[in-house]
């Protein structure tokens, strides 16, 4: 009997922007689906519970925009722009085909420095300290998420007209 041992598949910066630019389109549908029945059936609920799941993916998305963009070298508008995506219903998946299309999600993390001239600045050797230790980093990316999602929820929602 052949025994086969599964292999983890390693988070390369695509599979995470993908995953995420993904989750955010879905979660969209999921906000959008809530206000529906907020305002055709009265269910009140629904958008508390829809909202509060989009708004932590969208800060997850956005973490993971800026992330992704200062290890693949992006200038500060494209990840500006990245991040801004997640405002338009589903504008995220056509983006991240984009960047597919045009490799700007194509390589590994920067676990070292290389003769790039920006591999020296403090954001560059943050990112490599960090991405040295993908638990801590998954910490601390969770935790701030949540702590900026909390903060959010105390402050309540935007107030219209």
């Amino acid at each position: 009997m052949t025994v086969v041992t599964p292999v983890a598949t390693p988070v390369t910066p695509k599979r995470l922007y993908r995953g995420l630019a993904l989750a955010e389109a879905v979660t969209w549908t999921i906000l959008i689906t809530a206000m529906i029945l907020k305002y055709a059936a009265g269910v009140e609920w629904a958008v508390l519970v829809g909202g509060s799941i989009h708004g932590f993916v969208f800060l997850a998305y956005a973490f993971s925009a800026v992330l992704v963009g200062v290890n693949q070298r992006w200038n500060l508008g494209r990840i500006a722009f990245a991040v801004l995506t997640a405002i338009v219903p589903y504008a995220t998946v056509p983006f991240e085909a984009w960047l597919v299309r045009k490799g700007h999600l194509d390589g590994a993390w920067r676990l070292e420095a290389g003769d790039h001239p920006a591999d020296e600045n403090w954001v560059n050797r943050m990112l490599r300290w960090f991405l040295a230790r993908p638990i801590l980093l998954t910490v601390v990316a969770v935790v701030g998420i949540a702590a900026v999602f909390s903060a959010l929820l105390v402050i309540g929602p935007p107030k219209v007209g």
